[in-house]
């Protein structure tokens, strides 16, 4: 652009998934949740950012990268179990083509897909090299995103703020995680759930991190009272930024009832044949005897009605593409009344799950392109900008506290602290100040090396623990099982190993298999908690 922008858009893609392996079973059902993610969100994320680098368009996003997530992406089990998943993904194809060979429409819709997972594969194995983080590293380095991280495991911080050095311990064990995939510290941070309280910048500050993000009313609710609402950064006291969530762009995008994702034209998320056809055809391509989603979907939304219609991809491509000049025109519009009121330049901070991006609305890439195609071509009102932009452009800010705050239920805790969850916190808490002890009183001093392996594989249990993912998922009834045995296991085996520590009886073998299950972060250190 020629002119200076009167305000900016900054899109933030939190990219997370809980940490699921199981090397101890030849599948597992729950990889899944990251097998699709890797199909569905973050490599049509990197094509889509591949061609707007390729062909030169202005782009600039922010996309976080949670360390379970990262060290999941850096795994070779779940890199070797991904490539077998595509593989019989494409046989699928092959046998759907010849399923629906005297159906026009389905026999095109099945060659589609067949397309759609052999340049996933292609992505995947001969791009990447199963190495997710590589073109993720090269678009940062070009400019085209930044990235930055998380804590460790996505500990929502408030909850587990009665022991301090666990929220230390989960913030610089995910920094120092990042670093050592990417190669350089993160700036930003994307606070778990967008868990906010007083006091956690101070931790954040130390470790060079310079912003992070909140909902709107941790920022309109703080103890100053923000000029311009949500539309320019609010500095802690410790003089890390915070950036407020603009609900109306996000609403637009993620809501199914009111948001495009709704639309009659796309992709029916719900109706997937590996829940529609027989059992017996479609069972060697689902988990066991689970009915799963194979990913290959036939049908558009259509309407609140069991009946749904054909899925045409053309025409939901050009549905996308008109959502996404609505989008621009909103976005255009209130740059236009915000830079006519306010003295500082404004800026629209939109975040969203990345998963929201092709996962669940499975044309969310498509439209994100259109959005920065058109922001770069078809107007001069406002740029697109990651925050370390802004902030080196517009570095002048109020000062003030933020309120407690998340992007949850109702804007606060209740979405993972509640009747359902309530036994997890104690026992989280209960270990946190046992794993000081532990540093304590046996990790001082020169220390035999199979102590210092269980004292950090202590911590590995502990973290993989205190997981926001599990009270949400037992809250929501999803997984609900799951996500119980998940924390009764970490917590189990974390007080197991504290038992072996203080008793000088440590089982080298129970030790290693678990430094085999629950791999995670291998260079994680108990001296965090000394």
């Amino acid at each position: 652009m020629t002119t200076m922008p009167k305000g900016y858009l900054a899109f933030v893609l939190h990219a997370h998934l809980p940490y699921v392996r199981h090397p101890e079973y030849d599948e597992f059902l729950e990889e899944r949740w990251f097998f699709e993610a890797i199909t569905e969100t973050y490599i049509p994320i990197i094509q889509m950012l591949n061609r707007l680098v390729q062909e030169q368009v202005s782009c600039k996003m922010t996309v976080s990268i949670s360390p379970s997530l990262l060290a999941m992406m850096e795994d070779p089990l779940l890199q070797e179990r991904y490539k077998a998943h595509l593989e019989k993904s494409l046989t699928l194809t092959e046998r759907e083509l010849e399923r629906n060979q005297h159906d026009p429409h389905f026999r095109y819709l099945a060659d589609y897909y067949r397309q759609y997972f052999s340049e996933t594969y292609d992505v995947f194995v001969n791009q990447c090299q199963g190495k997710l983080s590589a073109p993720f590293k090269m678009f940062h380095e070009c400019g085209a995103i930044e990235l930055i991280t998380c804590t460790a495991t996505h500990g929502l911080l408030p909850l587990l703020s009665p022991q301090p050095k666990a929220v230390e311990a989960q913030i610089v064990t995910g920094l120092d995680y990042f670093e050592s995939v990417f190669g350089f510290r993160s700036k930003g941070i994307w606070l778990p759930e967008c868990g906010y309280y007083a006091g956690v910048e101070d931790i954040l500050w130390k470790e060079g991190v310079r912003f992070f993000f909140i909902e709107s009313h941790g920022v309109e609710h703080a103890s100053t009272m923000p000029f311009y609402s949500v539309y320019t950064p609010l500095y802690t006291p410790a003089g890390v930024a915070a950036f407020g969530r603009d609900q109306g762009s996000t609403k637009q995008v993620w809501s199914a009832q009111e948001g495009f994702p709704g639309h009659p034209d796309y992709r029916e998320f719900y109706r997937d044949i590996g829940q529609d056809l027989e059992f017996d055809y479609i069972k060697p391509f689902i988990c066991g005897d689970i009915r799963v989603d194979t990913g290959i979907k036939y049908h558009r939304i259509t309407g609140p009605t069991g009946w749904k219609e054909p899925y045409h991809p053309e025409v939901a491509r050009e549905r996308a593409a008109q959502h996404a000049d609505e989008f621009l025109t909103h976005r255009v519009g209130h740059v236009e009344h915000l830079a006519s009121v306010m003295e500082t330049a404004p800026v629209i901070v939109a975040p969203f799950d990345a998963e929201l991006f092709g996962h669940w609305w499975f044309e969310g890439p498509q439209w994100l392109e259109y959005v920065v195609r058109k922001t770069a071509f078809d107007q001069d009102t406002l740029e697109l900008t990651t925050l370390s932009d802004y902030l080196e452009r517009h570095p002048v800010h109020q000062t003030g506290t933020p309120c407690s705050s998340t992007w949850g239920y109702k804007g606060y805790f209740e979405g993972w602290l509640n009747g359902k969850t309530d036994w997890i916190y104690p026992q989280l808490h209960e270990c946190a100040h046992r794993m000081e002890a532990l540093a304590t009183n046996y990790g001082k001093g020169r220390i035999k090396e199979v102590t210092k392996r269980a004292l950090n594989q202590c911590m590995r249990e502990l973290l993989l623990a205190q997981s926001s993912d599990w009270p949400f998922i037992i809250n929501n009834d999803t997984s609900t099982q799951y996500a119980i045995r998940k924390v009764k296991d970490h917590v189990s085996r974390f007080h197991y190993l504290a038992n072996a520590i203080e008793s000088g009886q440590i089982d080298d073998e129970y030790l290693t298999t678990l430094e085999q299950i629950d791999n995670i972060f291998p260079d994680v250190t108990y001296r965090l908690f000394q």
